[in-house]
This record gives structure tokens, C-alpha cells and sequence, in this order.
């Protein structure tokens, strides 16, 4: 029977052999199932930085290996949440075990469905991030009459260094969050690839999409604050999964406008991207049309669309040690100046010639406009009639996951 130490000594040395949380945890648990600890369930629980998830969970059984689910900011308003051993962890600091065997544990409904299961011992760690931050850990063993006390030093051994790999783990996790928070997921990926010196760009093909919201200039004087951030919530709530169901990348808000860009692998693949595109739009123009109001006197969301598609920069530009990463060019430019023609026409959706060439029979042409920037004027196409009556039809892209 191997030793705590080699468990010990793997997990100082970062657990390099788990590629992922869930594969530390399942490899931790089997080691020391061999060391001779009795596991029967393992839980860990990290909070996260993440605007919807609170935390995950990675769940080991003995019978089944590890599943994973996250927790929403919801769950800590509910009893389950604050009448738990997670909650008394957090709260105390300090470790929680319970005997099992010895007697049913009265003030934990979670311990009574695990001694109903067979269950003999349960100890609850606090995992110490150097943050401050307290994040959980849970041990139980079926075992007659629970954990030895050789049994339970070795678990104690173990904890200050699961601690350390936890909180690397957790951190490389939560930058991810942030990153695609804040710049996006394809963006994030070259970030954390290390493309993030100033004036690193490359030039890549795809669909340019600038949206902007009608008659938020009034809706900003006129309505109080918190009132105009719940439109803008809710309006960028119908563009944002969409586009990214649709394989695209959200770039940044201004206000109330969005750049985004769906990316063009390859030159055969212009005309499916901008279908997937236009696809997209249609899902987002009806999303936004069936939006609830929120009393009888509160106008419609109404907004304008350009969808555009050639080649950008895309890449890093600021000053000093702030940037953005971002996409610009002429055709990003153009985009933007369509925008503005989708308003003066009364368009919902309007496309250059260029994006219009590849959806045959969605567009007609609107005529040619002067454009800000540009030598020749160019032509504007607005939906056809046809497509104007259709519903969203949905194309999305293979999941990001």
C-alpha cells in the first residue's frame, strides 16, 4: 500500500498529470483510495469571478468518477444554501465533521440523505485561497465507524497543498472568465496565448455586423438611469447569444452600439458565414420585436443593422499598458456609415454589395449613397419583401464547447 507522502508530493508538484480540474480530482481520489484512505464521495466547491455562476462543484463517487455543475448567484438566497455545511464553512472558517455512524446528524439535511445512503463519516475543509477567499472541500466514507484516525490525519495532510492547486486552477479559470466577460472567446484565446503586445494585428476575412439602438439619445434624457440600463440589458440580450450561437465574436459595446465579426476561415466559406450571419439578424430582429414591454407607455425597441463583409485588422491598439483588442479598417468604416443610411431608409437591416453577393434573393438593391470617407458612392441593399415576412431562420454554428 503506497504512502500520504507520494499523494502529498504529486499534488506540491502541481498535479501535472490531471489535465483538467475534474481529471486532478479524479487521479487525488484514486491515489488516495490506494493509500488507504476509504472514499466514497468527494465534493469540491470554488466560487468564481463570472457574471451568472457563483461556483462550481466537481463531485466525485467511487461508483460513477467526477461530474461537474455550476451554481447561479441565486442559490445562496435559498435554505438548502444557508442551512448547508458549505454555508457553516464559509461562515466559521473552520473544519466540520460529523460522526455519522454515531448518530443522525439532526442539523444537516444534506448529511441525513447521505447517512440514509450508507454513509458513516463526513468532514467539510475550508480551502484558504491567499486571497482571502474560502472555497470548500467535503470527504465521506462508508467505511464502519467512519475514518480511522490515521485515516483522517492522512486527509488533514493533504489539504494545505489540494489548497495551492485548487487556487492556480481556480485563477487560470477565472481570468478565462473575465477575458471572454469583457473581450469575447475567440478574442480571450489569442490574449491568453500571449498575443498582447501593442501593434500586434492580423489581417483576417469576415462579416462585419454594427448595430445601434433608435432613439436611445431621448429614451437616455427622458428616462431615469437604472431604467435605461435595463433596456440596454435588455436589448443587448437578444444580440449577444444570438451572435454568438451563430459563431460570432462580440468585439465591444459603444453605448448603445455592437461590433461584432464572424470570422472567415477560408475563401470558400464567405457564403456560408454571411448566410449564418444573415440568419442571425433575422433571429435578433424577431428576438427584439417579441420583447415584453414594461408598462403601456414604453416605446418599442427599434434598431438598425449593417452587415458588411471583407477584410480587417484585428489586433491590439492603445497607449502604454492599456489596449484594446479590437478590429478596424475600411471596412469596419463602411459598416458603420451603412448604419447610419439604414436609418435615413427606415431599414431595420441593410448589407453592402459586397455581403449582399452571397445571399441571393434575401437582399434588393436600395440605390447608391455618397458615404463619408469613401471615393465612390456605394450601393445599399435592404431585405426583400420575403425576407422581410420570414421568422428567424436559425443556422448556428457548431458550439464554441
Amino acid at each position: 500500500m503506497k504512502h500520504i507522502r507520494s499523494v502529498v508530493d504529486w499534488l506540491a508538484g502541481g498535479a501535472l498529470s490531471g489535465a483538467g480540474s475534474e481529471d486532478v480530482l479524479a487521479e487525488l481520489c484514486q491515489r488516495m483510495v490506494k493509500c488507504g484512505v476509504p472514499l466514497w464521495r468527494v465534493a469540491v466547491f470554488v466560487t468564481t469571478l463570472h457574471p451568472d455562476v457563483m461556483g462550481r462543484r466537481f463531485l466525485w463517487q467511487a461508483e460513477s468518477g467526477v461530474t461537474t455543475s455550476e451554481a447561479l448567484f441565486e442559490i445562496t438566497e435559498t435554505d438548502d444554501f444557508r442551512t448547508s455545511p458549505f454555508s457553516t464553512v464559509y461562515a466559521t472558517r473552520q473544519l466540520l465533521r460529523r460522526r455519522l455512524a454515531d448518530s443522525d446528524p439532526s442539523d444537516f439535511a444534506v448529511l441525513r440523505d447521505l447517512r440514509a445512503k450508507g454513509a458513516t463519516d463526513y468532514a467539510a475543509f475550508p480551502l484558504l485561497f491567499t486571497d482571502g477567499t474560502i472555497h470548500v472541500a467535503t470527504w465521506t466514507t462508508k467505511q464502519p465507524g467512519g475514518f480511522t484516525l490515521k485515516q483522517f490525519a492522512d486527509l488533514e495532510s493533504i489539504i494545505a497543498p489540494l489548497t495551492r492547486v485548487a487556487e492556480i486552477r481556480a485563477l487560470r479559470r477565472t481570468a478565462g472568465n473575465l477575458i471572454d466577460t469583457y473581450v469575447g472567446h475567440q478574442t480571450g484565446e489569442r490574449i491568453l496565448a500571449g498575443k498582447i503586445r501593442r501593434g500586434y494585428v492580423e489581417v483576417i476575412r469576415a462579416a462585419v455586423w454594427l448595430s445601434d439602438m433608435r432613439g436611445f439619445t431621448k429614451l437616455s434624457e427622458q428616462a431615469p438611469p437604472q431604467a435605461v440600463i435595463d433596456v440596454l440589458n435588455r436589448y443587448f440580450g437578444c444580440q449577444v447569444p444570438a451572435i454568438l450561437d451563430h459563431g460570432g465574436e462580440v468585439l465591444k459595446f459603444m453605448g448603445d452600439g455592437l461590433l461584432a465579426i464572424f470570422p472567415i476561415a477560408g475563401d470558400n466559406d464567405a457564403a456560408t458565414v454571411c448566410r449564418r450571419t444573415l440568419s442571425c439578424a433575422l433571429e435578433v430582429r424577431t428576438r427584439i420585436a417579441e420583447l415584453p414591454r414594461k408598462t403601456e407607455n414604453e416605446a418599442a425597441i427599434r434598431f438598425g443593422l449593417a452587415l458588411h463583409v471583407g477584410e480587417v485588422m484585428y489586433g491590439n491598439i492603445g497607449g502604454g499598458n492599456r489596449l484594446d483588442f479590437t478590429c478596424i479598417g475600411p471596412a469596419v468604416n463602411l459598416a458603420a456609415r451603412l448604419e447610419k443610411i439604414a436609418a435615413t431608409l427606415g431599414e431595420t437591416i441593410v448589407a453592402s454589395a459586397d455581403f449582399a453577393s452571397h445571399c441571393p434573393r434575401k437582399f434588393t438593391r436600395r440605390g447608391k449613397f455618397s458615404v463619408a470617407g469613401f471615393v465612390a458612392p456605394q450601393t445599399v441593399f435592404g431585405l426583400a419583401r420575403a425576407t422581410k415576412r420570414a421568422t428567424a431562420p436559425v443556422a448556428p454554428a457548431k458550439s464554441r464547447n
